[in-house]
Formats: C-alpha cells, structure tokens, sequence
C-alpha cells in the first residue's frame, strides 16, 4: 500500500502556482501587503473564501480526528533572509503541507502557500519557503496538512509566528535583537519531565528574540539515554526514554529518532513556534570528533564507515531542521544571511569539508590541515568582503583558541598546543590575516562545544601569530547536556579570558539539575550601532555583559 501511494505521489499532477511578487524597487509595504492579500490567484487566497466556522479549523471539517492528518511535532520557522522564510512541520501520513500567513494575529486578511506532498522518503517531514514577506512585520503563520488520499480532509491548524528583518531601513528603526547556545540532549542528559523539560528553551522563549541561531550538536546521536541517573545528592535524574534515543544512532530511523526526541519537549516545541532558527551542526549529530572518511573503532557500532553514518545523519538534519535548500548544493550547511545595514551572519560547516583529526602540527597547508575546506574560505572571504553590514557575525561551532582533543595524541579542534600556527591553525591564520589586509571591520565570533560559557579577547599582541585585527568571540552553551570546565588556551592566537561561567575545579558533566545551562543573547541598537553581547544563566539571569564599539 505505502508504495502505490508513493508512486501516487510521484505521478502526481504538480499544480502551476503563481505568487505575488514583491514591488520591483521596494518589498511590499504594510498597506500594499494587506491590499494584495485581498486577491484571489494561485496559492494566494483570502478568508473571506472560508466560513467563520472554518476559520479556526482549517478548510475541510471532518468529524473524526482519526481519519485526520496530524501534526504531532509543531511547527517551526527559520532562515529568514531578506524577505523569505522556510516554515516547517511534519505530517504523520501522506498528505500536502499547507501555509496560511497574514500580518494581522486574526488572520482576517491573508496569503496561503501550498507546498508539496509529503512521503515516506522524507519521514514526512515538510517545509514551505515564504517570499514576497513585508519588511519589519510580525508574520503569524498557521499550518495544516491535507490528506493525500481524501482531499476534502485537513489536519487541525498549528500556529506559529516570526518577525520579518527590516531592509530599506525606513520607517521606525528597531534595534537588533537575537540569541545562541548549543548541545541539546547530550552527556546523558534528555527530558526530564519532572524536572520541567528542557527549560532553557522556555528561558530564552520569554525573552522573544528575532532569531537564535544553534550552534550545533542539535542532537545526541552518540549518546543513549538511560531511564534514570542517580545525581551525587542522591536525587534520581529521570529521561523520557525512546527506542531511538536507547542505542547509538545507526540508521536513518535512530537519526531521525533523535530528532523526533527532542520534539517530545514541550519547551522545545513552543519555542519552536515562536522564535526562527539558523542551525549548523557540529560533530554528535553523527558521532563524536567524526571526521569524513573515519572508520570507527568503537564496539558499539556496527556500521563502522563514518562517511556512510553522516550522509545518513546529515538526511536527517536536513529533513528535521527549517534550513533552505541551496538550489546548486542542497546539502550545503554554511550560508549567510542579511539583517540590513547593521547586521550580517555567515554559518559555518566545519564538519563537512575537514581532513582527519591528527596531531595537527603540518608545516604547510595541504587537504590534510583543511578545516573548512577551500570553497568555504573561498566562500566566506567573498561573503566578508562585500557585507554592507556594519557587525559581521561568524558563526563557528567550535571556538578558535581553546584546546579540544581527540584521544592521546590528535587534535578535534583547530588548536595544537602553543606555538607558531600549524597544521588547521594554517588556514585560520590565512583568513585572519586576509580579514586584516582588507580591513573588514566589526568582526564577531559566536560559538558554542565546549559546555560552558566564556568571552575571549583575541590580542595580536599577546600572540604567536600577530597578522590579525583583534576580535572577540563568545561562548554558549550548553543548553541541555552536561557542563565541564574550561578547556586550556593555545597562545597561537591568544584568546585572553574576559569571562568564564565556570571553574576548573567543578566536577566534569554536571547535570542540567545544577542549573548551569548557559545561552547568550546580542543587541545592536539601532541609532548607536553598539552592539552589547550577554551571557545568561538558565533561569535567563545576565551573568556577563559586554559592549562593543563600532569601527567606523
């Protein structure tokens, strides 16, 4: 049955949409957006079409919820990029994503995009990418699902909402307003219900910021959860448990099963709903300190090819988190996106395109010291180069200047030990060095991975490499996994310590329990240009704050 409604679903007579596009020398304003919500054409309709009693239902009443299709995971918005979004959900049948969205929270004027049939072949998962989406607006969306095999059936509408950047800089100038953190689920620790779920997700929720970007290990799909973990107090850690979540990920079902997990959280799902995501992913989305081309040496594994782990990871990456498709590469996780004159931030993948994890200590640059690989820095020297913006946000999932090994004698990170740069440190010279040349100013590293929370000055003058413009770089995380102490320095580069949430001496892999979550928040005021970085604790408490200056 599943594969003649897949092949149904192949076969299926696409339908010819046409949207309204924006206005060709400006986006839609407010007004204009109202206006052209107003006519009916293609994918575009208004609710004056639909009753008052199908208003808040969706189109398609049906008496039985069980013959509906359901949206068991939210809803969830992300990479918004001028004036487009990709919102997204799943389905638990064969059934057609559909989006209806307005400026208005009644939904008394609105747009309605129709997106494809979902299947089997993406777990039912689906996204629909807005366009032509007014500047400077609160967009509030609703999803709904209608069935394959019986169209006259809809699912039950979930809602969501997300806030448009403004582009043109006309109009009432808002400051800019977003968070970060990384390491969901991780060291052991998943939902614990009793707990109150993955709290920091609600933390970082009622401070209603435009975006947050996850700065990777999104999931754990190295580390099964066990039902109960007994805390040195005495007091029993209980994780929700799932088949997918009690082994080590192997195939494309335990990865998407880790993703399904963190779904489970209520916290999870409403924040979801409210705040848009950029996600980039950094090693346990696969499996710890993988690098492509790695054959695993671990009994826990019985697919040992790391390379065929990742493209079963990354599948599932793709189909669980809202990220555009690049129409050239779809499977390509660095991108950039554009928040007007005051912002700019480049998302980097510094997993897909590294050498194997080694000494790291070569002499020269070769495939073997990549880290992010040619095209990237190709990528991301043109990106900085021509940014208008006046912050350029990078968004590494790893921090430069600490030290993250990979057993004995191997290096995870791009450190080495102290010294003139070596081996990956080589091609982060280079582009510190080219950022300098070109003096692209306003330079800021976010990052996350190591489990606690951290602000480093980078001083050429401190370092052994002294061919850069000084920088910052802060650090989050985590935001439900277990929290170590900090990692030692490298003086290649010389992060100076401005700030770090915890001390050497705490206990390693502490639980979510001690309350030491971290994430961190950036506003850049909109007539100052200052931009204040903040790190908070789990309750959502400022625990450090630094302002930053803008080189004109």
């Amino acid at each position: 049955m599943a594969d003649k409604i897949q092949s149904a679903i192949d076969n299926f007579p696409r339908m010819k949409l046409s949207y309204m596009k924006p206005n060709s020398s400006s986006y839609l304003s407010r007004r204009q957006f109202l206006l052209t919500a107003a006519t009916v054409g293609g994918a575009i309709i208004t609710n004056n079409l639909l009753s008052k009693s199908t208003f808040a239902q969706a189109p398609g009443i049906v008496t039985s919820e069980k013959l509906r299709p359901q949206i068991p995971y939210g809803v969830a918005s992300g990479d918004i990029n001028g004036d487009n979004a990709v919102i997204w959900s799943r389905s638990n049948k064969p059934s057609r994503m559909i989006v209806e969205y307005s400026i208005d929270e009644s939904f008394r004027n609105l747009r309605r995009r129709v997106g494809a049939f979902t299947t089997e072949k993406n777990d039912f998962t689906a996204r629909v990418n807005l366009s032509g989406l007014p500047q400077g607006e609160q967009i509030f969306y609703r999803v709904f699902f209608q069935d394959f095999v019986n169209t006259n059936i809809y699912s039950a509408p979930v809602q969501g909402t997300f806030h448009t950047p403004n582009l043109s800089n006309k109009g009432t100038k808002k400051d800019i307003f977003f968070a970060w953190s990384g390491d969901t689920a991780g060291q052991g620790w998943g939902i614990n219900s009793e707990w109150g779920g993955m709290k920091i997700y609600e933390s970082i929720r009622q401070l209603k910021p435009d975006f947050f970007i996850h700065s990777g290990d999104y999931i754990y799909a190295d580390v099964p959860l066990e039902a109960e973990v007994k805390l040195d107090d005495g007091r029993i850690w209980k994780n929700l448990t799932t088949p997918e979540k009690s082994k080590v990920a192997e195939t494309l079902k335990e990865f998407r099963g880790n993703y399904i997990y963190n779904l489970l959280d209520e916290n999870v799902r409403r924040f979801n709903a409210e705040i848009p995501q950029l996600v980039q992913w950094d090693d346990h989305e696969v499996v710890n300190n993988w690098y492509p081309g790695e054959i695993l040496d671990d009994n826990r594994y019985q697919v040992k090819d790391v390379s065929l782990l990742a493209k079963r990871a990354k599948k599932a990456f793709l189909e669980y988190t809202p990220i555009a498709f690049n129409a050239d590469d779809p499977e390509r996780i660095y991108r950039a996106f554009n928040y007007g004159s005051l912002l700019e931030i480049f998302m980097l993948d510094e997993r897909s395109y590294r050498g194997p994890n080694s000494p790291n200590r070569q002499p020269a640059m070769s495939p073997e010291t990549e880290f992010l690989g040619n095209s990237q820095i190709k990528w991301l020297k043109n990106k900085l180069l021509n940014s208008k913006a006046t912050w350029k946000v990078i968004a590494s999932d790893m921090p430069l200047g600490l030290m993250i090994t990979d057993g004995k004698v191997d290096f995870e990170n791009i450190s080495n030990g102290d010294g003139v740069a070596l081996g990956r440190e080589l091609e982060i010279a280079d582009l510190l060095r080219f950022i300098k040349q070109k003096n692209i100013r306003n330079l800021v590293w976010l990052t996350a991975d190591v489990h606690y929370a951290a602000a480093h000055y980078y001083d050429p003058n401190k370092a052994q490499f002294q061919d850069f413009k000084p920088f910052w770089e802060f650090v989050a995380g985590p935001m439900n996994s277990g929290t170590f102490g900090p990692n030692k320095l490298d003086n290649t580069f010389a992060p100076q310590v401005k700030f770090q949430s915890v001390t050497s001496e705490m206990k390693p892999n502490r639980s979510p329990a001690d309350e030491l979550q971290f994430f961190g928040t950036v506003k850049i005021n909109a007539d100052s240009q200052v931009m204040t970085v903040a790190l908070h604790n789990l309750t959502g408490k400022v625990i450090y704050s630094q302002d930053l200056q803008p080189e004109t």
